[in-house]
Formats: C-alpha cells, sequence, structure tokens
C-alpha cells in the first residue's frame, strides 16, 4: 500500500512538470499596426495614454505575481502572467513609436513651411525695394536719422530666427529621444526583475519536490535522495 501511495506520488510530480512546461510556450503577440495619428494634439494624447497605460499593467501585473503565489501551478501562473504583461506593453510601444514618429514629422513640416513663409517675405520685399527706391533727402547737419536696415541685414536677422527654431527643434527632439531611452531602460529591468523571480519561484518548487519526495521515501523506508 505504501508503494502503491509512493508511486502515485511520484507520477502526480511528474504531471506537474509536464504541465509547467508545456505552460511555457506562449502564442506569439499579434504584429497588428496602431491606427495613424492625424494630428499633434492627437499624437500628444496618444503619448500621455501609453505612460499611463503602462502603470496599469505593472500594476496589473504585481497583483496577478501576489495572486499566483497562492495556485498550485505558480510557474504556469507566473508565465501567463508575464506573457501577457510582455503583449500589452509591446501594444503600447507600437502607438508610441507612430506618435513620436508623427510629432517629429510635424516639427520638420513646421519648421518647412516656416522657411518658406520667411523667404517668401524677404523676397517681396526686395521686390518692393527694387521697383520703388526710398527717395534720398539730405538730414539736417544738427541731427542725422538712425541708419535704414539693409536687405543684407534684415536678411542676416531672419536667418538667425531660422537657426534658433532650428536649435530649439532639435533639442525637442533629443529630450523626446532621451524619454523613449528612459522608457526602455524601464523595460528592461521590468524583465530582469521577473526572471529573478521566476528563478525565485522555480528554486522553492525544487526544494519543495525533494522534501516532498524525501518524505515518501522516509515512509517507504528508503533513504533520502541526495541532492545533486
Amino acid at each position: 500500500m505504501t508503494r502503491i501511495t509512493t508511486l502515485r506520488a511520484g507520477a502526480l510530480l511528474a504531471l506537474a512538470s509536464l504541465l509547467a512546461a508545456c505552460s511555457t510556450t506562449q502564442p506569439a503577440a499579434p504584429e497588428v499596426p496602431p491606427p495613424a495619428s492625424t494630428s499633434t494634439a492627437q499624437a500628444q494624447e496618444r503619448l500621455a495614454a501609453v505612460a499611463a497605460e503602462r502603470r496599469a499593467i505593472e500594476t496589473r501585473y504585481a497583483e496577478r505575481e501576489v495572486v499566483c503565489y497562492d495556485k498550485f501551478f505558480v510557474t504556469r501562473c507566473l508565465d501567463e502572467a508575464s506573457e501577457q504583461q510582455r503583449v500589452a506593453l509591446l501594444e503600447q510601444r507600437a502607438i508610441e513609436i507612430e506618435a513620436s514618429r508623427y510629432l517629429r514629422q510635424a516639427k520638420v513640416d513646421e519648421r518647412d513651411r516656416a522657411l518658406a513663409v520667411s523667404e517668401a517675405a524677404f523676397q517681396k520685399e526686395e521686390a518692393e525695394l527694387a521697383a520703388n527706391p526710398p527717395a534720398v533727402k539730405a538730414p539736417p547737419s544738427a541731427a542725422l536719422p538712425a541708419p535704414r536696415t539693409t536687405p543684407a541685414e534684415s536678411r542676416a536677422a531672419r536667418t538667425k530666427r531660422v537657426q534658433e527654431n532650428a536649435a530649439r527643434t532639435q533639442n525637442a527632439q533629443a529630450r523626446a529621444a532621451q524619454n523613449v531611452a528612459a522608457a526602455e531602460a524601464r523595460r528592461v529591468e521590468s524583465i530582469e526583475r521577473q526572471k529573478q523571480v521566476a528563478r525565485r519561484v522555480a528554486e522553492r518548487e525544487a526544494k519543495a519536490a525533494k522534501r516532498a519526495a524525501d518524505d515518501a521515501a522516509k515512509k517507504a523506508g528508503q533513504p533520502p535522495a541526495k541532492s545533486n
């Protein structure tokens, strides 16, 4: 009778190991691109929504992780929770990439429009000056008027403003790239933390299985199994 009980316990442990191993294979996340942004305001709203949803995903995973520790198949439960988190984060990452790309292109288009408007205004001003040159009058000797700005000086001033606008655009793009890099670092850190949790769970399950095998061996009158 004791031997039959031992065989049943061993069979149950083997079945649990097979189920846990099978549960590690999860379907890949569907690669469905997010809808394209249609305005700067919409793209900015999407980025804000991505940040909020990522926090919600982390919260849901933490809650699911706590629930998993109360279940019999802890590893399978944690693997399913990790896969759900991975798929959800990939969806948010795709939205973030699309919205960021839209904002970058919108800034480039805005800069090009500003350059075109500035150049058109300059060409119009030069044409007007060429068609109607100002009359030159001799100023009184007591008070000379301030010198009039020449077209060349106007061009230099506009070029300076354009360069300043371009510098501000580059700074904004650099800040956006830093934000993306920081988000990627947080994602890598989260994955590493999940791996550490999975290792600890596997170690605890291995110890529990060994204790169960030792107890079964003692009941059967056999020496306990040696640890590897």
